[in-house]
């Protein structure tokens, strides 16, 4: 086993990853930005290094720095996690270049997999339908357009090198190709260096289910189970579950499938095939493989008492898992016991479509407990910055069957006590208790269907946030109860600066329209002289790994424009003015 790791990542995954090392003997380097000196992954780890700088591109993203950091800290491996450089074939090569080891696929087995139009074809090539759509890039609206009149619509359109839901846009109709291409490549050329798209069919009652893999070798892929991650915010997962429920005799065919598609990139170690399910026939089809640890794996550990990590670890140092195929087979020591559930505790505010939320947390309690599990990275009196992922916990319940898992998760949302950010743990009650959640039939559609208007209208009694400047007067709304559990509608932090959520995105009053949180301003959508109707978006914000329309909140004409895209902005300041 290797002497000493270096962990290019921060936050929860970061945590997690330092924890196994340690109980396998393993001393930790952390790298950390400069708003991450004090951070939790920080305080865990034997050695530390300082990546000068804020953004990822002069921090979690500089190759070279992460580098020498392993070098000067005498690191033998580099653990990427998740996010990051952790899908990079490149920076892989890199770290095998230099004489360490990589915990993760090689770097050309990463490449294979981490270009989702190779992967599409790699998967035809091994007997696994994708989903339909094209095998190459597209390089205009046209092409778009004429796909839609062959394959109907939504049209889905989605980065080569994507993942996770970043660079993915859907056209419900031809007046929203062109849009929705600009804003895939946008975001797909920001978070992957390559602004390369291709289409698909876009299923509207689908189920998104994945199946873990790991491989000690190439060709010796192995399936784990398969995951239910349906419940989304834009093509972000939400809640995740295992074992499968609906649907749960496709699962050996799902597992097989999962492992031809490994087996033909040439996958080794950790990592996840994703599928999409079409519920109204039971049809699956190759989605897209994530060559890396997934956020959710923390479910499948739960109910085959397996680490995940530690599994990495050992692949990467050359020695053996320990286990086998056959043990994970039914019958086996390692067969799957009992069914788990994750719920991504995110900085985000569900009542105002999920606007993020980076601030201060004043007040931090997780909960425990029978069943339950918390990977976080964060704790009281820690900043969420707006620079990263807005993920905060992962909370995680088990159960010896699906009722106890659910019904534990929920004495354990309404345990979890965080204040000073808003969170998605409102969302998370509702959503838990929704019918279609109960007896498992739900789809991707649910939030967007209306799973969570229960939290967007304004109960009867509620006094909402009135604040057509910063010095409005502010006012907490009233409490929303769910299940007996009071959720509180409005986050003050932000109220103080932004007008209420709208459609589009964030409005602002009459007069100065405002930035709603700290971010960097991607484009600029109006001109002096143009006119803007209500609600009409003026700029794109980016905040925390999301695109966030800030949108005028009266008619007028454009009378002034503060910022140009690229402009780093904090919560408040000025981006247009409305006359």
């Amino acid at each position: 086993m290797f002497r000493r790791v270096l962990i290019a990542n921060r936050g929860e995954i970061a945590v997690r990853v330092a924890r196994t090392c340690h109980d396998l003997g393993v001393e930790v380097v952390a790298v950390y930005s400069d708003v991450d000196a004090g951070a939790r992954h920080v305080a865990l780890a034997d050695e530390a290094v300082h990546l000068p700088g804020v953004a990822p591109s002069d921090t979690y993203l500089n190759a070279s720095a992460i580098l020498e950091a392993a070098r000067r800290t005498r690191a033998q491996a580099v653990h990427p996690g998740y996010g990051f450089l952790s899908e990079r074939a490149e920076f892989a090569e890199a770290v095998t270049g230099a004489g360490l080891a990589w915990i993760g696929p090689p770097g050309e087995a990463s490449r294979a997999s981490g270009d989702k139009i190779r992967a599409r074809r790699l998967a035809e090539s091994a007997g696994v339908a994708p989903v339909p759509g094209t095998l190459e890039p597209v390089h205009g609206a046209e092409e778009i357009l004429a796909f839609g009149v062959r394959h109907g619509y939504p049209v889905a359109i989605k980065a080569a090198a994507g993942g996770g839901g970043r660079g993915l846009r859907v056209a419900a109709s031809p007046e929203e190709v062109r849009a929705a291409l600009e804003s895939a490549v946008r975001e797909a050329e920001a978070y992957f260096g390559s602004g390369d798209v291709y289409l698909e069919r876009y299923l509207p009652r689908a189920k998104h289910v994945e199946v873990q893999v790991l491989s000690p070798a190439p060709g010796r892929a192995m399936g784990l189970g398969v995951r239910d991650c349906s419940l989304q915010r834009r093509h972000q997962k939400l809640v995740e579950e295992t074992p499968l429920v609906r649907f749960a005799e496709l699962g050996p065919a799902i597992g097989k499938a999962a492992v031809a598609v490994a087996n033909a990139c040439g996958y080794v170690n950790a990592g996840t095939v994703e599928f999409l399910l079409d519920a109204d026939d039971g049809r699956f089809y190759f989605l897209e493989v994530n060559a890396r640890l997934q956020v959710e794996h923390t479910i499948t550990e739960e109910i085959l008492g397996v680490d995940l990590v530690a599994s990495q670890l050992r692949i990467a140092a050359g020695e053996p898992l320990g286990f086998g195929a056959d043990d994970l087979a039914p019958g086996g020591r390692l067969a799957p016991r009992g069914h788990a559930i994750e719920c991504r505790i995110n900085a985000e505010d569900p009542s105002r479509r999920f606007l993020p939320g980076p601030g201060r947390i004043r007040r931090y309690r997780e909960p425990g407990g029978p069943g339950i599990r918390v990977d976080s990275g964060f704790g009281e009196g820690d900043e969420v910055s707006s620079a990263y992922d807005s993920l905060v916990a992962k909370l995680v319940a088990w159960g010896s069957d699906r009722d106890e898992a659910r019904r534990r998760m929920l004495r354990a949302l309404r345990e979890f006590e965080v204040e000073g950010i808003p969170t998605t743990i409102p969302a998370h009650l509702l959503l838990l208790a929704l019918p279609e959640f109960i007896d498992a039939s739900y789809t991707t559609g649910a939030v967007e269907g209306g799973a969570l208007d229960a939290l967007t209208a304004r109960p009867a009694g509620s006094r909402a946030v009135e604040a057509d400047s910063l010095a409005g007067q502010v006012h907490d709304a009233a409490p929303l109860i769910v299940r007996g559990t009071a959720v509180r509608l409005w986050n003050p932090a932000i109220a103080r600066s932004v007008s209420a959520a709208g459609p589009a995105g964030t409005r602002s009053g009459h007069g100065s329209v405002v930035a709603p949180m700290p971010g960097t301003i991607l484009e600029v959508l109006v001109r002096e002289g143009d006119p803007v109707r209500a609600g009409e978006p003026v700029a794109i914000l980016e905040a925390m790994k999301m695109e966030t329309h800030i949108s005028s909140g009266a008619g007028g004409t454009v009378t002034a424009v503060h910022v140009e895209p690229g402009a780093i902005v904090e919560a408040g300041d000025r981006v247009a003015t409305v006359g």
